[in-house]
């Protein structure tokens, strides 16, 4: 076997694509997929999964890694890419391949059996596949290996180089931090009304500006689309091809919301650099790096002043009777009401940490196997009583409201927080790159930031881990000191308090 970059190059494209066509096809199954087509997809992701697992653990594909990294020839970004893929061959070869399969099959059961459960808003119609997906993953994890924490070994899926032991305290000091926060602000002598309560806001109206919204922040609309689903998410094919989906709800804006998030994400997909596309540096080096550009769309920016200084006469015009007689501070302090909620993807800034938390928690209890899966919802209500005072009046909206371990994502969660601590800390380092961001995004200029983050972080791709980017950024690695500032500074001003 010639040794040889461009013999390795061709094996990371053809992991690439079918990656792609793994992420098409979950994401068909989650908007125009047949019902009756869920167990037909379950058998084909189970075989593509399958194909993709043996190219990956290939030995020859192996032999070439081992070629490249130790060839010093190398341009540094070649380098880079080996190092990458490397690291995930490494974790796969640990795997059986039937583990592989039957990870994919149960991914997709659980999926059918989640929204079955929803549906009869009955957690024991859901907890048979959610025990088989637990037991798959802790499997999964034993093979990846660990220092006994398994979760370490299911977190560094979506975290390289996080752990348990450095995670848990971030969260709980985030956890310490907030909870008498929210409590300040609920006592807090301004009050915010409850604006949306029995207002209605025309569903093709929303779709409109939300696609309207999406072109204006420099979303390629040519090189991705927007579709519906019960539970936004994002998918990315290819830098090209970039699928996004919102839920539009009549009572609420809350999709709105989900279309500048879940755009955070795409515009970070079509950011990569055409140099990097079918390898594996066209990838983000952690979701919490991820989620940090999509909860910066969504709250930094799109809950800002300067966003609805521009924004707010549009959705007037657009929703004259939802919005008469009602003014900018109104709007802006109605789409920033803190109020423990039961639902985390329609939870307010300070809140919302807390969902993650909780799941964190329960997550780390599950996968030690320290819980019972049948205690699963009352331990779940009895945090939601705990942190935010409110307690879920079924199961649907209450343990049963993400999709995530419907997929078996178990690991995935604590990457939300890590995102809200990154965005405030690349937002303030955008804001002092560009002195006059804000007066621009009052006036509608939202592009600007786009290419502050295409140079700084999208362009970037997988060249270097997530902290160690966002430390070249902005000067400082993970901390919570940007957040809590930012949120004290804004939600004292919205309620009155010297926080």
């Amino acid at each position: 076997m010639e040794k040889t970059f461009d013999a390795l190059l061709v094996r990371m494209q053809e992991l690439r694509d079918l990656g792609g066509l793994i992420g098409l096809a979950t994401w068909d199954q989650e908007t125009y997929l047949p019902s009756k087509g869920a167990e037909s997809r379950a058998f084909q992701l189970s075989t593509i999964q399958g194909i993709h697992h043996e190219r990956l653990v290939d030995p020859r594909l192996g032999e070439l890694l081992s070629w490249a990294m130790a060839n010093k020839g190398l341009t540094d970004d070649q380098r880079a890419m080996a190092r990458v893929l490397t690291h995930e061959r490494d974790r796969a070869v640990k795997v059986p391949k039937a583990l592989v399969q039957a990870l994919a099959e149960a991914q997709s059961r659980g999926l059918v059996a989640w929204r079955e459960a929803r549906k009869q808003n009955r957690f024991s119609v859901f907890q048979p596949a959610l025990e088989r997906l637990l037991a798959l993953r802790r499997e999964q994890a034993d093979a990846y290996g660990h220092s006994g924490e398994r979760y370490d070994a299911l977190l560094e899926g979506y975290e390289p180089g996080m752990r348990v032991e450095r995670l848990s305290p971030v969260l709980s000091a985030l956890r310490d931090n907030l909870i008498p926060l929210v409590a300040a602000l609920q006592a807090a002598p301004r009050k915010v009304a409850d604006f949306f309560q029995g207002r209605r806001f025309d569903l093709d109206t929303q779709w409109r500006l939300s696609l309207r919204l999406l072109a204006d922040m420099g979303f390629d609309l040519e090189a991705g689309r927007q579709d519906k689903s019960i539970h936004p998410f994002s998918s990315g094919q290819h830098p090209k091809d970039v699928r996004l989906t919102t839920d539009l709800e009549e009572g609420t804006l809350t999709g709105l919301f989900s279309t500048l998030h879940e755009g955070g994400h795409g515009l970070y997909e079509q950011g990569f650099s055409e140099a990097h596309h079918r390898t594996p540096l066209a990838n983000a080096p952690s979701m919490g790096l991820h989620e940090s550009q999509s909860r910066m769309w969504e709250n930094l920016v799109g809950r800002g002043r300067a966003f609805w200084t521009h924004y707010f006469p549009v959705m007037r015009e657009a929703f004259p009777e939802a919005l008469a007689g009602v003014d900018l501070d109104t709007f802006h302090a109605a789409v920033n009401r803190v109020t423990p909620s039961l639902i985390r993807v329609e939870a307010d800034e300070v809140t919302y940490n807390l969902h993650i938390v909780l799941r964190y928690e329960l997550e780390l209890l599950l996968i030690r196997d320290e819980l019972p899966l049948d205690e699963l919802p009352s331990a779940w209500n009895e945090r939601m009583r705990r942190f935010l005072g409110v307690t879920p009046p079924d199961d649907t909206q209450g343990v049963m409201q993400d999709i995530h371990w419907a997929w078996g994502e178990f690991g995935y969660f604590p990457t939300y927080s890590l995102g809200n601590l990154y965005s405030a800390s690349l937002y303030a380092a955008a804001r002092r790159a560009l002195p006059k961001l804000e007066e621009g995004i009052a006036r509608g200029e939202l592009i600007p930031l786009r290419d502050w983050l295409r140079t700084n972080v999208h362009v970037e791709g997988y060249r270097l881990p997530a902290e160690e980017l966002v430390r070249k950024v902005t000067g400082q690695g993970l901390t919570d000191t940007d957040f809590l500032a930012y949120l004290k500074s804004k939600y004292g001003a919205l309620y009155g308090l010297a926080l």
